[in-house]
């Protein structure tokens, strides 16, 4: 009879942690499936191919890898009314498993908001969600490029006074954990869509991680393992 065996726990350290929000903190999924699917219909797209190259991404660039021969101020405009229907409709927008705890335990410690969503949507979905909003944000307007680019983890960590690689990600997407990863960072991947695409550390979901803080003020993220 084999042996059994345990996996110990994983333990990371870091001076601040950035937040994706979509599909990290925020369980948005039906709001985005529920807009992107009747976006590809109306394109002649198929929408289960369409929802692949969705998540992680702002709006105009997700219409630029799908309609790639497109005019990018056609992906502009169609995004800005993209936006507007996502941030009217919260209708399902719920806290990500252990979010509620996970933001109050790193309450008072460095960390910030890094979001393909602009400031109306992020507000809207956050509040839906009933999560605290960071002190500090990256929005889509705040960036030049959207995830996979890394400007916005970068910018993050600039915000927050913290060099790079003292920095966790905490990821849901293909896209942001290619930027995270762009960034310099490691990167907590969060949810199904994580497991494949290799971060530093996986978890279902965030009853999986606990913060602690050690005397030099470094955040501690111990990752548990799976049953």
């Amino acid at each position: 009879m084999p042996a059994s065996t345990t996996t110990a726990p994983v333990v990371l350290t870091a001076k601040a942690l950035l937040l994706d929000m979509d599909g990290t903190i925020v369980n948005s999924d039906a709001v985005v499936e529920r807009c992107w699917r009747d976006w590809a219909v109306s394109h002649g797209l198929d929408p289960q191919e369409a929802m692949k190259v969705v998540h992680g991404r702002q709006g105009y660039a997700t219409m630029a890898v799908l309609l790639p021969d497109r005019p990018m101020e056609i992906n502009h405009a169609e995004n800005a009314v993209m936006l507007a229907r996502e941030t009217a409709d919260t209708d399902g927008v719920i806290p990500v498993a252990g979010a509620p705890e996970f933001m109050a335990s790193i309450d008072g410690l460095p960390h910030a908001l890094v979001t393909s969503a602009d400031a109306a949507l992020a507000t809207a979905r956050m509040t839906a969600a009933a999560l605290p909003m960071p002190a500090i944000r990256i929005t889509a307007e705040s960036v030049q490029a959207s995830k996979p680019d890394p400007e916005g983890f970068l910018m993050g960590a600039a915000a927050l006074g913290v060099d790079p690689a003292d920095c966790i990600v905490f990821e849901d997407s293909a896209a942001g954990i290619t930027a995270g990863r762009a960034a310099g960072m490691r990167v907590i991947g969060v949810g199904p869509r994580a497991a494949t695409h290799a971060p530093t550390a996986h978890v279902p979901d965030l009853t999986a991680l606990h913060v602690t803080t050690t005397a030099d003020g470094s955040i501690t993220l111990t990752v548990r393992a799976a049953a």
